[in-house]
Order: structure tokens, then sequence, then C-alpha cells
């Protein structure tokens, strides 16, 4: 694929904003990136810093990757999108996706089960919102509107937004790593955030990507350090991935570590799982495999990082999001591609 995009993923903050993320915003749409992005955990919400930078700049996108379904109702999510698609004259695009046991339940207090159906429910809810063709209700058992439950007064109508959105169907990307919830993504949503991605090995996900539509979007966040020192940026890429294997999830269900089973490192990522609950983070990091690594991420100088695009730009992702708070990187990133 040759007209590969760039993004700029700003992810959600540690323990404060970054000082310098509108004018990263700035930048990034002054060299030409198609979009910017932003995240939430458990600390700050996705749709804010979007609200600041929109406010600052004119035309790169802005999307939320992701938010959390558990943190907001289906409606209320809803208005959030349309109202920040007005705001920014069209530039808004609806990145979700279910998170983890760990902080649907220990953060907002909700139950994990049934991840897919809801989903389904939720994203149903939503385009009923934008489409505005009738009042909005749901017969599901996660989302009922108007609410039927016993502890309610039974007084709830069926109701249509007062706003007549900007868009009538704002584009949906679904953040999954399951295969059933990835092939959930290509029915229901516009385009797929995956976490981890390796071009040259795209066989794990054919199944999943079957039923794919051909406008369908795939924007993928991977590394991107410009430097002569490899081993050392490689290093940097897998302390991150490691603790999406190790320390982001339950030891009975962490969907990160799965994914690397099912790419067939299941003895590494037993392994980093065990060291990392260990407290051996150093030593969990470097169980990753560098070909694995290297593979998913752009490291190195600038030559070998445009030979090495060329598997991207073959693949089936549509947009690179790229992670940095430099704007020297930002600019030769840029450049490279």
């Amino acid at each position: 694929m040759s007209d590969l995009k760039l993004g700029l993923a700003q992810g959600y903050w540690s323990a404060g904003p970054n000082p310098n993320f509108v004018e990263m915003a700035q930048e990034a749409e002054n060299l030409g990136f198609d979009s910017v992005w932003s995240a939430e955990a458990w600390g700050n919400d996705a749709f804010t810093p979007l609200c600041w930078i929109g406010a600052q700049t004119k035309k790169i996108k802005l999307g939320p990757a992701v938010v959390q379904l558990s943190g907001r109702t289906p409606t209320s999510c809803a208005m959030h999108a349309l109202s920040l698609d007005y705001l920014s004259n069209g530039r808004f695009q609806l990145g979700l996706g279910v998170s983890g046991p760990q902080v649907v339940e220990g953060w907002y207090g909700r139950p994990f089960p049934k991840p897919l159906a809801r989903t389904r429910e939720y994203i149903d809810i939503i385009r009923q919102v934008f489409a505005r063709q009738g009042p909005v209700t749901n017969d599901g058992p996660h989302y009922p509107l108007p609410y039927n439950g016993e502890d309610g007064m039974g007084l709830g109508k069926p109701l249509k937004s007062i706003v007549h959105p900007l868009r009538d169907r704002i584009p949906i990307f679904m953040g999954a790593e399951g295969p059933k919830n990835i092939a959930l993504a290509t029915e229901i949503a516009d385009g797929w955030l995956p976490l981890f991605y390796n071009p040259y090995d795209e066989s794990v996900y054919d199944q999943s990507l079957t039923n794919m539509k051909p406008d369908f979007e795939i924007a993928q966040m991977v590394t991107v350090n410009v430097t002569d020192d490899i081993e050392n940026a490689l290093l940097a890429v897998k302390y991150y991935m490691s603790f999406y294997i190790g320390g982001m999830g339950a030891k009975s269900t962490n969907f990160h570590k799965d994914l690397f089973i099912r790419l067939g490192y299941e003895e590494e990522a037993e392994k980093i799982q065990q060291l990392f609950m260990e407290g051996k983070r150093d030593e969990a990091a470097r169980v990753l495999p560098d070909e694995l690594v290297d593979a998913m991420s752009l490291v190195g100088p600038k030559d070998r990082i445009k030979d090495r695009l060329q598997a991207w730009r073959d693949s089936k992702v549509t947009t690179l999001l790229v992670a940095t708070t430099d704007k020297d990187m930002l600019r030769t990133i840029a450049e490279i591609f």
C-alpha cells in the first residue's frame, strides 16, 4: 500500500500532560500528518486533550485511541463525539475499546464479561444517535434504552438527540486484540486500532480480517527512532512491549500476552509474565527476541528505516501512528516518509 498515512500518537498522561502536546499536534499538521490521537487509562480522559488540540488546529483529524466503553454510557460517548465533530468541523473519528477486567472492574466498577456483546450494543446505540432517524432504543441486556431495571421508576422514554449531528456517520475505530473482537471490528466498525502488528507476518490476523471491507482502515502505532544505536533503541521498545505482556493484565487474563502466544512466542510470553510478577522488569524486557521487536518497530539510521518502511507499505496497515514528544524527531520522520 503506497499511500500510507501518518498519525501522531500522544497516548495517555503519566503524572501530567506533556507540556508541548498542542505544539506537537500543530507541527504534525504543518508536516502533513493525517491525524492525532489521544488515549486514556485510569487518569486523564481521552476527549479533553482533543478539544484543546482541535481549538488550535485546522485540518488534522482528531481521534481517541481508545475511549474505554465502561467509562461512559453509549449515549454519553455519542454526545462527546458529535460535539467534538461539530466544533472541529468534521475532523473527529471515534476510537473505542473494552480495556481489560482489572481496569473495568477496578477503576470503573463495572462487570467485564461479554465484551463482544457489550461492544456490539454500544456501537449500535452510538450509530443511532449519529443517524438521528428516530428515538434511540436498545433491547439488549447491557445497555437497555429506555432503562427497564427493577430498581428504576419506569418513566424513561426513547429520546432523539436535540443536536442535529454535523455528520450522520462519524468514523468508528475499534481497539481489539482477540480474533473474534478483530472480526467484529471488520463487521461493525470503520477501522481497527491494533496494539502490536508484524507487517512481515500478517497470517495471525488472516481469518479475523476475512470480511474486511475495501475502505476499512487499520491504524497501527509504531515506535520510530532515528538513531545509530539500534541495540538500545530496540531495548527501549522491549521495555514497552514487555510491560503490556507482563504487567497490563491479570495472570489468568491478559489479552496482550495471549496475542504474543498466537504469534508463536508462548515460551517467551510466559517467562516475561513470570519475571514481571517477580519484579524483574529488566530481565523480562530482555526475553523478547530482537527479530520480533525489530519487525514491529522502525529503528536505526534513516536509510535503514526507509528500507524497512516498504514492509508496512505492502501490509494491510493504512496509517502508522508514531509516538514522539520531540519536534525534531517528528520532522525527521516526516522527511523519511
